[in-house]
């Protein structure tokens, strides 16, 4: 997704609260915010990426909807991380027993937490080091594990705690073990 920061004086910072009230004020926005309190204007997604990015999305619904061991959040939903920052993963997935362990007005809003796992998925005006760096803040704010798509140049970057991206040539197959235990992403077709 193209997008655009608004960097904010200090004087000018917002609160998780008030970034909440912001966005809900703004519902045609789709905004995130950095640690350091700029807000981040993101574009609405391109045909192709979007349509890639459902059928993703239902994959691992219907995996979680079999195994039954968390939540499955799209790309509207904002998490507001260890760091400060609000993040909107194109897909996001919570084991159900962090997710049960929030208060239900925690639930209601940004949920104050790092997603276990996350998938961006490229459009073809993204850039990879701006996607690169939002992976690496979600694995510094306890994300498990990360998959970054790259439909131009045919590869996903894996990521995992220990800090080492792997970068994979145009696969056909994805394991979420074991942090998604059982969950397999076929990519056959998919580039």
């Amino acid at each position: 997704m193209t997008q655009s920061i608004l960097k904010m004086p200090a004087t000018a910072l917002f609160t998780a609260e008030q970034f909440y009230d912001l966005c809900r004020a703004n519902p045609e926005w789709k905004l995130e915010r950095t640690s350091q309190g700029d807000l981040v204007v993101v574009a609405p997604t391109e045909g192709e990426t979007g349509a890639r990015n459902a059928n993703l999305l239902i994959r691992l619904g219907v995996w979680n909807e079999q195994y039954q061991l968390g939540v499955v959040f799209d790309s509207s939903t904002g998490f507001h991380l260890p760091n400060g920052a609000d993040r909107s993963p194109d897909i996001a997935w919570v084991k159900q027993e962090r997710w049960l362990a929030l208060t239900p007005q925690q639930r209601e809003k940004f949920p104050p937490l790092a997603p276990d796992f996350v998938m961006e998925l490229m459009s073809p005006t993204d850039s990879l080091k701006d996607a690169q760096a939002k992976m690496e803040e979600y694995l510094e704010n306890g994300v498990r594990l990360g998959w970054l798509l790259n439909r131009r140049a045919k590869q996903v970057e894996i990521y995992r705690p220990d800090g080492v991206a792997e970068v994979l040539q145009q696969p056909k197959q994805l394991s979420g073990d074991p942090v998604l235990p059982g969950f397999h992403l076929s990519l056959d077709g998919f580039w």
